[in-house]
């Protein structure tokens, strides 16, 4: 089973991480990787640039309104991911209690990605997703 850890904080636990130094971070985490590496779990991991670089399109409106970050009323931003195939969310949340350069304000939701073979089968649209992951090598 795939499950996305969703690396959530809020502005005062990035503000803290302004003063870490980067090589220590990249070495933490690069452990941290290498042992979901060697684990067979990891399947892909991002961060993220600064909230204050990107967007928010809002469908609230007809045409959407694009609004510039940083985004003023979010009480916590997502910070990056990492996509785990591991056998149950029990498993998926040992390894996010163990995430590194994690603390006050920091979270990580755990959630579930389904297969495309949980949706119906007879779709158009779904048949044709899953040529497309079949052509890519994705499935």
């Amino acid at each position: 089973m795939k499950y996305m850890l969703i690396m959530r904080a809020t502005d005062e636990a990035y503000a803290a991480m302004a003063d870490v130094d980067m090589t220590e971070m990249i070495d933490l985490m690069g452990r941290f990787n290498d042992e979901l590496i060697r684990a067979g779990v990891l399947l892909a991991a991002e961060g993220l640039d600064d909230a204050a670089t990107g967007v928010v399109v809002d469908h609230s409106s007809e045409p959407p309104v694009v609004t510039d970050g940083p985004y003023g009323e979010t009480k916590e931003l997502f910070g990056g991911f990492y996509l785990l195939n591991v056998s149950s969310q029990e498993e998926a949340v040992e390894w996010a209690k163990r995430l590194p350069g994690t603390g006050k304000g920091f979270k990580t939701e755990v959630r579930r990605v389904p297969t495309i073979d949980e949706f119906p089968q007879d779709n158009e649209w779904i048949q044709k997703e899953r040529a497309w992951r079949e052509a890519t090598g994705q499935l």
